[in-house]
């Protein structure tokens, strides 16, 4: 027997818009499938799927594993252990889904797992056993109908199949966002300023419909303005990850948001965008006490100019695609636990990408954050990580791993041709993140 799994299809304008999506049924049956498939299983077995250069898929390891757990089946995240690769109880039903998916295996016992085990708990080795338990419940914060841009995680759960929800604006104003575990950001502006786009692209048939549209949807939530719509997000995902909510974002999506909530009561927009004048004293009414990760920051203020801040880094890439590069800092994995999960690669070298927030000025970067990435040859943090609350925030600068500068309206990559991109494996770290049994953070 195999695990059924049913199928939506979302009109994204992308050659990879089918999202794999498991619905009541589809988890009875499989649960039932598990079941029956345990008195056939030799027990005393596991799969191991390594996660080094011996894997042919990284990518899709990633939805096997989460997979596995939708069927209510533990594993091992096996930290630093062959780029941290992943522990199964053998089934055969899950060693045919790894052949189907194209992903790489090893069959072993009962023994060579114990002493896995004690080797990793070594405590002169830097490795460290976390448990998975429980799928997270994803949501991925978006407009409905085709946009010019794509947006890489969505990308990467659809090739990795694994199944989110699509929520916008108002899900997130009327409390939705209770109902997910992980939320992810998509290509998004937080400060109404529309990506600050309007010089480039103000004629373009897209841009004008996002105005309509977006300028519609405030109305209709009640906000005067695009900008207080958008703050009005912005606070409600604040609480969201107060409340324990995992909050992973990208690109433009991580600056503009902390932007958004320095300036909550200050107009910072100029009349193209709401009909009015920004605040000529903006820059001094900023609050940096509300972000998550960044402070002392100057504002862009020329709504013409396609920046929002001295945040971003881009401006500071001046080497050759070929040289362009950051590094995952080595963490201690028995006791920084969080940032070696989000770290687990098969390389600490990882190829450069820009963006619309390519990186992020290092001293912008508040001390409370864990930098888990950097470009020390343009003094920036491409990777970093915090808590707020009882919840957790990653950023994670760039727009495209695996397209080194992306412009809109360009085809979305296929990752049929990067099944081993490290840089798109960081991503897929995130989305287990929330599975991972909680232990105690020793640092």
């Amino acid at each position: 027997m195999k695990i059924v799994s049913t199928y939506h299809h979302q009109s994204t304008g992308s050659n990879l818009s089918v999202v794999r999506r498991c619905s009541p049924i589809t988890i009875y049956f499989s649960l039932f499938t598990f079941f029956i498939l345990s008195f056939n299983s030799v027990k005393a077995n596991y799969l191991l799927l390594p996660m080094d250069n011996v894997q042919k898929n990284h990518l899709k390891s990633y939805g096997i594993a989460y997979w596995v757990l939708l069927g209510n089946v533990e594993l091992e995240w096996l930290l630093n252990y062959r780029g941290g690769s992943f522990l199964i109880p053998f089934y055969k039903t899950i060693q045919e889904e790894c052949v189907i998916r194209g992903v790489s295996y090893e069959v072993i016992t009962d023994a060579r797992a114990q002493s896995i085990r004690l080797e990793i708990g070594d405590p002169e080795v830097n490795m460290e056993v976390v448990k998975m338990e429980k799928a997270p419940k994803i949501a991925v914060y978006a407009p409905k109908g085709h946009q010019p841009w794509d947006d890489a995680v969505t990308m990467v759960m659809t090739y990795a199949e694994i199944p989110y929800d699509q929520i916008y604006d108002s899900a997130v104003v009327t409390g939705a966002l209770v109902k997910y575990d992980w939320l992810h950001l998509h290509h998004e502006d937080f400060t109404g300023q529309y990506g600050k786009f309007y010089n480039s692209y103000r004629n373009a048939a897209w841009y004008q419909q996002q105005v309509r549209q977006t300028e519609a949807m405030a109305k209709f939530l009640g906000f005067a303005k695009v900008s207080e719509l958008k703050l009005g997000v912005a606070l409600r995902i604040k609480e969201y990850v107060a409340g324990g909510g995992f909050l992973f974002t990208m690109c433009s999506g991580t600056d503009s948001y902390d932007i958004a909530l320095s300036a909550e009561g200050v107009d910072i927009c100029g009349p193209m965008y709401d009909g009015d004048p920004l605040d000529p004293k903006a820059q001094s009414k900023i609050d940096f006490n509300r972000t998550f990760a960044f402070e002392n920051y100057h504002l862009t203020m020329d709504p013409l100019v396609y920046e929002f801040s001295d945040i971003d880094g881009s401006q500071l890439h001046n080497l050759p695609e070929n040289q362009d590069v950051f590094t995952l800092f080595d963490f201690s994995a028995k006791w920084d636990i969080v940032p070696t999960m989000l770290c687990q690669n098969h390389t600490q070298v990882i190829k450069g990408f820009m963006g619309q927030t390519t990186d992020f000025v290092k001293k912008y970067i508040k001390s409370s954050v864990t930098v888990m990435g950097e470009s020390k040859q343009f003094g920036t943090a491409r990777y970093i990580h915090g808590t707020f609350g009882k919840g957790t925030w990653t950023f994670y600068g760039g727009h495209d791993p695996e397209d080194f500068r992306h412009y809109v309206g360009d085809p979305p990559t296929d990752l049929n041709l990067h099944p081993n991109s490290p840089g798109y494996r960081l991503i897929l770290n995130n989305i287990l993140f929330p599975a991972a049994k909680k232990k105690k953070q020793k640092t």
